[in-house]
């Protein structure tokens, strides 16, 4: 009997899908596949090869209005469940461009919900839905990634109505092409971290992009350098006066790149099966071969863990526990099965893995960077040891 394929996530075994998102949510990702398969995924090889990120993508995904789609009750549109399965669909057809669209929808989108005042988010919130405002996150620095809770060197000094920043930031996804930068630094007047939606175009902002990267190649990110840029104390976001505050942000975060671990494994997953229908050795197709049906068991099994994993830590969510080591212990064990998952597809591909033709590979060299970004795995792991234990680790 054939495992059961969903129209609107894929291979869901354990019909996570239908127990979880009503009908119309269920639509509403089936047409986001559907979109994906015909107007996204023929882009990705040159994307890859060219390092560059088709302005086409972002056209093709902004109409479906995913963050407040048709048909949708706003309670579910708005629930960490539904932005989750649409991590999901976009990252089973390629990383770079779930993690784009992430930037605005989760990463930038976070940082004004959870860090503006009820009158900052009510106001900027729709504008970021429909990208009439278009925002990254910009919390990581040259020499500040995992100890950056005490380590961040960005300044912010108060000049009136206004505010003075220096420092820079790196590996800022999507910033070439946002409108505003939501940078982290500290207030030198109290020492605690603050944020502030800086103009892109500001005086004192310079961007270069990151080049030799050998995962999330189209995925364009940048250093920023801010050198007296000034920004007007109405972009600064009212709650978030400490890190304390910043956590309570990163704490969502984490949940959505488990969602993209788990996605990344399902496209895995279907190039490698698509292929070893197709892919004849010694007269007969290789999914045949033990060994190869083995391996493909595997990754299935991972797949649907990891999925598992990522939707109970949704419904935990959004019943109001957001709670630090949860959303920790999803991100390191689902990162950490895709590692193995996508392995596992190189190998069944044998030497033809490494080709961007057959799709596995996009997904083996991104799981590297899904491995480190938004907490590493040590990070994470120290967060859960110390539930554990009751003992913190960290130096």
């Amino acid at each position: 009997m054939a495992l059961a394929i969903s129209d609107a996530i894929g291979l869901d075994p354990y019909g996570y899908a239908q127990t979880h998102l009503s009908e119309a949510a269920q639509r509403t990702l089936a047409g986001l596949a559907a979109t994906l398969e015909r107007d996204v995924k023929p882009l990705l090889r040159d994307a890859w090869e060219t390092a560059t990120m088709p302005d086409a993508v972002l056209a093709a995904l902004i109409p479906l209005s995913l963050m407040e789609p048709g048909g949708v009750s706003p309670d579910e549109a708005a629930s960490t469940m539904f932005s989750g399965f649409r991590n999901y669909v976009l990252a089973r057809t390629d990383v770079s461009v779930a993690t784009l669209y992430n930037a605005q929808s989760g990463l930038f989108r976070a940082a004004v919900r959870f860090g503006g005042s009820a009158e900052q988010a009510a106001e900027l919130d729709p504008q970021i839905r429909s990208f009439a405002l278009t925002g990254v996150f910009a919390l990581t620095e040259p020499e500040h990634g995992s100890d950056i809770a005490g380590g961040l060197a960005t300044t912010a000094r108060r000049d009136g109505d206004e505010w003075v920043i220096d420092g820079q930031k790196r590996w800022i996804g999507g910033a070439s092409t946002a409108d505003r930068l939501a940078i982290f630094a500290r207030d030198v007047a109290d020492g605690e971290v603050k944020l502030f939606l800086v103009d892109r175009t500001a005086d004192g902002v310079t961007l270069e992009t990151i080049t030799g990267k050998v995962a999330l190649r189209p995925m364009q990110n940048s250093v920023i350098t801010l050198n007296g840029a000034r920004v007007a104390d109405a972009w600064r976001m009212q709650n978030v006066n400490s890190w304390r505050d910043v956590s309570r942000i990163l704490r969502t975060m984490r949940s959505d790149v488990a969602w993209i671990a788990a996605g990344l494994q399902a496209g895995a997953l279907e190039a490698a099966v698509r292929y070893v229908r197709g892919r004849e050795q010694f007269g007969r197709p290789i999914g045949g071969f033990q060994l190869v049906q083995e391996k493909l068991a595997r990754m299935l099994g991972n797949a649907v863990a990891s999925l598992g994993m990522a939707v109970q830590l949704s419904v935990r969510q959004d019943a109001g526990d957001f709670d630090d080591t949860n959303s920790a212990l999803a991100k390191m064990t689902t990162s950490l099965m895709a590692r193995e998952t996508v392995a596992l597809g190189r190998e069944v591909l044998g030497g033809n893995g490494i080709l961007l033709e057959h799709d596995v590979a996009r997904f083996f060299a991104d799981t590297e960077a899904v491995y480190s970004y938004e907490g590493t795995h040590e990070i994470n792991s120290l967060i859960v040891g110390r539930a554990l234990t009751g003992t913190s680790a960290f130096v």
